[in-house]
């Protein structure tokens, strides 16, 4: 007897088939991604860690710890906390020496004040030591000098000095702003022995070359943001480092240069792959 055949009648269930996502879709959802990542990064803070290895530093100097500030751009765009948080953190560390590289303000001068306070709470077995950057310049110099200066904080502007630590010695000089046209690096390692270490603060890292052909061993720099937004390797297509220092460590001849990505933001208050930074330096002697 043969088998009634019986067709069967699929409903159908108001699913569509799982799609793979479009291109558009991918796309919008990774710009989203990146701008979620823009907007919290600068409220973030790394704590970056670097060891340094000096010809010229004298043993006893061996593992001196500087914690590195700079471009902190205190203004209406600025969270306060923020500020404070890297403060204590600095603190936190228990630093030999703090070395701050200018851009402390970024658009007026009732915001120096208030900056000048809280760079006050900033602790160093040693001491603190300032340089000015262009926006301090364009705000208002002279007033944020003062008022660094009555919070204890040594600001040095094409100065340098003989500093005396655990019965040895460097020269720590710092220079005027570069970009304004204040730089006066002669000056600054005026009275300088030609056989001792020095140490140059200096806010635009575009002195390197310059504090090579002088003989400086260590310069600590800011400026960049470390770039700001990074979208792209820090080396080149050739594997080596672009031409153009943005941070972290680097050298020309016998001069090393550590540049940070300061700790503010400007034009936007957007941040990408360079979280705002407080950098603990450890100077050694070459093995």
């Amino acid at each position: 007897m043969p088998t009634p055949i019986r067709w069967r009648h699929d409903r159908p269930t108001g699913r569509r088939p799982r799609q793979e996502p479009r291109p558009l879709t991918m796309i919008k959802s990774a710009l989203g991604e990146m701008a979620r990542v823009a907007l919290a990064e600068p409220f973030m803070l790394a704590i970056e860690r670097q060891q340094i290895y000096l010809r010229r530093l004298p043993k006893a100097l061996d593992g001196l710890r500087i914690v590195h500030l700079s471009d902190f751009h205190y203004g209406p765009l600025t969270n306060s906390k923020h500020l404070e948080r890297a403060v204590k953190a600095a603190n936190d560390l228990r630093p030999d020496l703090i070395a701050l590289t200018g851009d402390y303000i970024s658009h007026d001068r009732v915001y120096a004040a208030p900056c000048a306070e809280l760079v006050g709470n900033l602790r160093a077995r040693y001491g603190v030591y300032a340089v000015l950057g262009n926006h301090d310049h364009w705000t208002d110099a002279a007033l944020i000098a003062d008022l660094f200066r009555a919070e204890r904080i040594r600001v040095l502007l094409n100065e340098g000095m003989r500093l005396d630590l655990r019965g040895e010695s460097f020269w720590l000089a710092g220079v005027n702003d570069t970009m304004v046209g204040l730089e006066d690096l002669p000056l600054a390692l005026a009275g300088s022995r030609d056989d001792e270490m020095k140490l140059l603060l200096a806010h635009n890292p575009i002195i390197l070359r310059r504090a090579a052909r002088a003989g400086v061993d260590l310069v600590l720099s800011g400026h960049t943001h470390g770039g700001q937004v990074m979208l792209r390797s820090e080396k080149s297509r050739s594997g080596g480092p672009r031409r153009r220092l943005l941070r972290g460590l680097g050298r020309r001849g016998k001069t090393q240069i550590y540049v940070t990505r300061g700790l503010g933001t400007v034009v936007l208050t957007i941040r990408y792959g360079c979280p705002p930074e407080v950098s603990l330096l450890e100077l050694h002697c070459m093995p």
